[in-house]
């Protein structure tokens, strides 16, 4: 069984930087792309990024050129790294799993494991 934990979040500043983490159990990380997914308050959840197992990465729009994502397999962990937030970005932050490839990563239904999120606040 695949198990996700996401930590990192809080409250920063516009203008800030965090790192999330998305640590997984055992070696799946060797078998399965990793995507981050966030969702707003009173919103749907949106997929914002993704790594594959063969490190192929993906940004959506609104998070393209300020946020990445890093696979450390040794660690059993997957970052993103989040710069120059605004607080359009608050949401809560979860990650998700499937085998192999990111495929539609911006589909909710195409991951099965999924982690329990992480609350992320930007406001002055």
């Amino acid at each position: 069984q695949v198990q996700l934990v996401e930590s990192g979040g809080g409250l920063v500043q516009p203008g800030g930087s965090l790192r999330l983490s998305c640590a997984a159990s055992g070696d799946i990380l060797d078998y399965y792309a990793i995507a981050w997914f966030r969702q707003p308050s009173g919103q749907e959840r949106e997929g914002i990024s993704c790594i594959s197992v063969r490190d192929q990465k993906y940004y959506g729009d609104s998070v393209k050129g300020r946020f990445r994502i890093s696979r450390h397999n040794a660690e059993h962990t997957v970052y993103l790294q989040m710069n120059n937030l605004t607080p359009e970005d608050t949401a809560v932050y979860y990650c998700a799993a499937r085998e192999d490839i990111c495929g539609t990563y911006t589909y909710t239904g195409n991951f099965r494991s999924w982690g329990r999120g992480t609350q992320v606040t930007v406001s002055s």
